[in-house]
């Protein structure tokens, strides 16, 4: 019987993990969603547990933080306060954005290697900064997020002038930039947003959710001020 409950878990757990199309599942890992599982912490089967009047509470806080954790681990992309409430199992996004303070705030305790980032319109469980030289040397640079100078010029370009016509790209950077465009649109960074009013309904061009995930961003609003970005050339 509690081989069949634990193998009825570990289906559970995976579903989640497919649902989010989590890089955890290569690791063999028994997660997903929480969808029918009666998750149970540990401290629940402690023989040591007291009878204090907040146990009950603690451990029911430790459950819920245990739940959130597992779900920012297995997602691939940023999640919305919404959706991790949906996910975990939590009443709404108040109380997602509760937990996610008090898990913070435990990461930065213990120095943990990972942190709770804002990016992309919601918030994902990331390696810290100061880890990228040494995980650079166990994996290598991914070539999707090496770019060449053409390629970031235009992509800025974009970025700063969006929605923008490839007309208008071109016009400023003086060169024709429709195969960087395609390069760009492959590798997600940016899409067609739309088309212009003027003769022949031109594409619009602009920068994708991947685009603000790759440079650290939770709004197109983050982007640095262009006086700043020269500021920071004249001081070079």
């Amino acid at each position: 019987m509690a081989s069949q409950q634990l193998q009825a878990s570990n289906s559970t757990f995976c579903a989640l993990g497919q649902r989010l199309s989590s890089v955890s599942l290569r690791y063999n890992l028994p997660i997903t969603s929480t969808e029918g599982l009666s998750w149970q912490h540990p401290a629940r089967s402690n023989s040591y547990c007291t009878d204090e009047p907040n146990e009950d509470n603690s451990q029911l806080l430790e459950e819920k933080l245990a739940q959130l954790e597992t779900v920012l681990f297995l997602a691939r992309e940023p999640l919305s306060t919404r959706k991790l409430a949906k996910l975990a199992k939590l009443a709404d996004g108040t109380e997602a954005r509760t937990l996610l303070k008090q898990l913070s705030r435990r990461y930065d305790q213990r120095a943990s290697a990972m942190q709770i980032v804002d990016v992309a319109g919601g918030v994902q469980l990331l390696t810290r900064p100061q880890l990228a030289d040494w995980i650079r040397r166990l994996h290598g640079t991914s070539e999707d997020l090496s770019l060449s100078t053409p390629a970031l010029e235009t992509l800025s370009v974009v970025a700063y002038r969006q929605p923008v016509l490839r007309a208008e790209i071109e016009a400023i950077r003086g060169v024709q930039c429709g195969e960087i465009l395609r390069v760009l649109m492959e590798r997600d960074l940016l899409r067609i947003v739309g088309r212009a009013e003027e003769l022949g309904r031109p594409f619009q061009y602009g920068t994708t959710k991947k685009f603000l995930q790759v440079f650290g961003l939770r709004r197109l609003e983050q982007l640095p001020q262009i006086d700043q970005i020269r500021s920071v050339e004249l001081d070079g």
